[in-house]
């Protein structure tokens, strides 16, 4: 058997995930896996392509690909209080409301980690108006912000335990404001296998995923080599609070209320006219 092609990224939450069933052999039943690391916009962008038959998938891109992939329950990150946030240099002006703040992004020029990552689809169902935004590698982002190149900058992963420290404002939390209008968790990130692999190969990998995850659990806090040597420019400290951030109890299994609020999120994107086309078989299992 070949063996399967696989990306994630190398924030702590994905490797702590991986670890044990891309870096054990045997570990996954027979199978084998090509992986790769990359950024989530790079492997958004090569979702469309088709290129990977395992792939890390942001759900803003995943709304425009149902036709190509299908979500496995386990993996995701997914959760209350893990939006990405809005930032900007201390000292700004202050906006005492949606309104007012709405406003000032109209003729800002924003920093975004990418076009179809799930914060810049949270910050766009926000601020509709907000449309001078330019695509910025996410861990450039707070340099690129303090060197004035923009006004302000949509910050994930790591970000959010750095900003305050390097002399950054928080202006909004998106996942904050998500919560609020929706009721719902927050989708960020899903593990997906191409419909056209087979289903009983699926259901292995899934599987091999969930083993894997509970693997590192056993192990934690110690962090693994795998980890530590992919994190970027991070302490075994915030290396933790990344996992126990986006590493939760909808990444074992989405549920009902995982579900749920993916639902919602299609949903969202439908009613404001981002996605148009029908959407099936979202999940692998459990339609």
């Amino acid at each position: 058997m070949n063996d399967l092609t696989l990306g994630f990224s190398p924030c702590p939450n994905d490797t702590f995930i991986f670890d044990a069933m891309v870096n054990q052999p045997g570990f996954a039943g027979g199978l084998e896996f090509d992986f790769v690391m990359e950024d989530v916009e790079t492997l958004n962008q090569w979702a469309f392509e088709g290129r990977l038959q395992i792939t890390k998938l942001s759900y803003s891109s995943f709304l425009h690909l149902t036709d190509k992939y299908t979500l496995l329950d386990c993996g995701s990150a997914l959760g209350r209080g893990v939006g990405p946030l809005l930032i900007r240099k201390k000292g700004g002006p202050l906006f005492p409301d949606h309104e007012s703040l709405h406003k000032y992004l109209k003729q800002a020029k924003i920093a975004i980690p990418g076009i179809n990552t799930t914060a810049n689809l949270l910050f766009t169902l926000a601020f509709p108006g907000a449309d001078n935004k330019t695509e910025v590698l996410f861990s450039e982002i707070e340099n690129a912000v303090l060197e004035g190149k923009y006004d302000c900058g949509l910050v994930i992963h790591e970000s959010r335990f750095t900003y305050q420290e390097r002399g950054l404002d928080k202006l909004i939390d998106m996942g904050a404001w998500w919560e609020s209008e929706s009721g719902a968790a927050i989708p960020l990130g899903g593990i997906c296998v191409r419909k056209d692999m087979d289903y009983a190969i699926a259901l292995k990998v899934e599987d091999a995923i969930r083993r894997s995850l509970a693997e590192s659990w056993r192990s934690y806090p110690v962090l693994s080599p795998f980890v530590k040597n992919n994190a970027q420019e991070m302490d075994g400290g915030v290396m933790r609070k990344h996992i126990d951030l986006y590493v939760n109890e909808y990444t074992t299994s989405l549920g009902t209320e995982g579900r749920n609020a993916i639902d919602t999120l299609f949903a969202k994107a439908k009613e404001s006219g981002i996605i148009q086309q029908p959407f099936d078989r979202i999940y692998l299992s459990g339609n």
